[in-house]
């Protein structure tokens, strides 16, 4: 098994180039064929002798959306109040063209802390191959600390599109036609 292949299975605990150190009964790896719809994504630990530790994304349930991803900060981080920190990660992917991977704010954090994601979702494009970053704000009414290999964000991985534009003099009309913001009521 590759670097690149991690992603590939959906439940246990990984470390770049070992084996498998938890695996529960319902484990199954995921299969891909030539004409497979769902994306590979190879993985790169950009500093793998200090975050071997940290866990590389993976999803939490057999039906989960996103891969919890989490912190490779060296030290206990303070958010305060209202501040924003970029949290590294310590990994990058490659995505296939066509693919782009949201990273999405945990429920958990928001709800319970109010930490968030400033630019959510973030966008992480085919073609960027540097670690990835969260910037996280605390929304919350106290401080609360980052830890190193704690789950702070979700990464989706999504089909994408890049349009064709095409300038026109009028656009076809509506119902809604130039409706904005609340123009259904409540």
């Amino acid at each position: 098994m590759t670097s690149y292949q991690y992603l590939s299975w959906r439940f246990g605990t990984f470390s770049l180039g070992e084996t498998v150190a938890k695996t529960p009964n319902y484990f199954r790896p995921v299969t891909y064929s030539a004409k497979s719809t769902v994306p590979i994504i190879r993985i790169r630990r950009l500093r793998p002798e200090i975050d071997s530790d940290i866990p590389i994304p993976r999803y939490m349930t057999s039906n989960c959306s996103g891969m919890d991803m989490c912190c490779s900060v060296e030290t206990e981080q303070l958010l305060e109040v209202g501040a924003i920190r970029v949290i590294p990660t310590g990994i990058a992917i490659s995505l296939p063209v066509g693919f782009e991977a949201q990273v999405r704010p945990r429920s958990g954090l928001a709800s319970k802390h109010g930490i968030g994601i400033i630019n959510s979702p973030g966008t992480i494009d085919a073609d960027y191959r540097g670690e990835i970053k969260i910037a996280l704000i605390n929304l919350g009414d106290k401080p609360y600390t980052v830890r190193r290999g704690d789950r702070i964000a979700q990464l989706v991985i999504q089909r994408v599109y890049q349009a064709q534009l095409e300038l026109v003099d009028t656009l076809d009309e509506t119902q809604r036609d130039d409706g904005g913001f609340g123009h259904t009521g409540n």
